[in-house]
């Protein structure tokens, strides 16, 4: 199963935002890393740079790779709407990332391998894989064997303090969450101008 791995203190350095959850790293060193860090962050980047950095940021918070974010690029693009709306809501509505959103994992990566090791079910059957696109009206819950239980019920004890974003909802007691409608971009904070991501890859 191909995923990013990178180190997440060093990337959200590297682009001076906490992509993956807050960041003590970031607060103590808000410059990029390595030894010309300090100096480098005060270049003046080109446009295609600065485009370039969009993409990456939008790719790694979701924990893609390149090559399939390519393909739902060209799936946004295929659809009829604006390509960029559309791209995020693909991203947003992969099952980890609904499983992040709904607390049962306190970062994707978790959520990424929740869903990975089999302990999620989408409509009563088990889904293992984490790009499974989820739609309005699925299921989600947890499978009710002991450790599958003990696993969500500890991301849900860190992610207490976390509200669960409007097109979703979720049972603590039964820990189910539903797909109430698929999201809107408006509601979806991404941290990145998702405009200049859809104008780099029109090139």
């Amino acid at each position: 199963m191909a995923r990013d791995t990178g180190p997440t203190d060093r990337i959200s350095r590297r682009f001076g935002v906490a992509l993956f959850g807050p960041s003590k790293a970031l607060e103590r060193r808000p410059y990029p890393p390595g030894q010309h860090g300090a100096r480098g962050a005060r270049r003046k980047k080109s446009d295609y740079a600065v485009a370039l950095g969009e993409k990456q940021k939008l790719r790694l918070q979701y924990g893609i790779l390149e090559k399939q974010f390519r393909r739902y690029f060209a799936e946004a693009q295929r659809r009829r709407g604006i390509t960029g709306d559309i791209l995020v809501q693909l991203l947003e509505t992969r099952l980890d990332n609904v499983c992040y959103r709904l607390g049962m994992g306190n970062t994707r990566r978790a959520s990424r391998q929740l869903v990975g090791h089999g302990h999620i079910r989408v409509n009563g059957r088990r889904v293992d894989v984490p790009s499974y696109c989820v739609k309005a009206g699925d299921v989600i819950t947890v499978c009710d064997n002991t450790r599958s239980q003990q696993l969500a019920a500890r991301a849900l004890d860190l992610t207490a303090a976390r509200p669960v974003m409007d097109w979703l909802s979720f049972d603590n007691d039964s820990l189910t969450g539903n797909v109430n409608r698929l999201p809107d971009a408006e509601e979806i904070d991404t941290m990145v101008n998702v405009r200049l991501v859809v104008e780099l890859y029109s090139r």
